[in-house]
């Protein structure tokens, strides 16, 4: 699924996407992250659900169609081959978080680091309570 450039996607930056993520809708975007799970434990975008890239073929069908998703990578360009990806199966607003996880942090937005809860591995779920947060 890696073709080694990055493709031409539709974007967001990272102060719009946590915008987005807490404004209070009544169904909020999805934060996909599709990294590998040692880089999700490491840290993480606060209310990232992991399906990292290598799996997105097999399991796309857990991603919800009735709501927007906002893929994170470390740096960008694996969320913009996964975003790239999902426009192509037809999901309707697909968006890459530029600058990814890395451009999250320097933001100083909130994130996460350590074992992750259930519903941070399941794409298909909706949030409930806020989680914790370990930095900002």
């Amino acid at each position: 699924m890696t073709s080694g450039r990055r493709p031409a996607v539709p974007s967001i930056g990272v102060d719009e996407a946590h915008r987005r993520l807490t404004e209070g809708r009544a169904t909020p975007p999805l934060l996909l992250d599709v990294r590998e799970p040692d880089e999700f434990v490491r840290l993480r975008a606060r209310g990232a659900v992991l399906l990292p890239l290598g799996s997105l073929p097999d399991r796309w069908p857990e991603l919800p169609r009735d709501r927007p998703i906002l893929v994170i990578c470390a740096t960008g360009n694996r969320s913009a081959t996964a975003t790239a990806y999902l426009l192509a199966l037809g999901f309707g607003e697909v968006l890459n978080v530029e600058g990814g996880t890395t451009a999250w942090t320097r933001s100083g937005l909130p994130w996460r680091s350590g074992l992750p809860g259930p519903e941070e591995l399941h794409p298909g779920a909706r949030r409930g309570e806020p989680r914790p947060v370990e930095g900002s």
